[in-house]
């Protein structure tokens, strides 16, 4: 069974005290995929949080992958993850 939007958010919001943060369910974008088949959903998530300031990006998608290890296989299958700080989130979107 895949993860509910709002279970991703809530264990996010909990961990990383996001000032920003959209959950994208892309599950029905990959119907007949393996990952589909399993019951694991598909998510875009971007996230927006100052204790991501000074690390790596690689470092950032495994403080989100760490935020929702219990969620991994079953219910998330694939994770599209975009992690920023608070300053890097207002330059893109200026």
């Amino acid at each position: 069974m895949a993860a509910d939007p709002a279970t991703i958010e809530a264990m996010l919001r909990s961990a990383l005290a996001p000032t920003h943060l959209t959950v994208r369910d892309d599950s029905a974008l990959h119907a007949g995929h393996a990952g589909a088949a399993s019951g694991g959903g598909h998510y875009d998530v971007t996230i927006v949080s100052d204790r991501f300031a000074g690390l790596t990006r690689i470092a950032r998608h495994r403080m989100v992958y760490d935020a929702l290890r219990g969620l991994f296989p079953a219910q998330i299958h694939a994770l599209a993850v975009t992690a920023l700080t608070q300053q890097e989130f207002e330059m893109r979107e200026s």
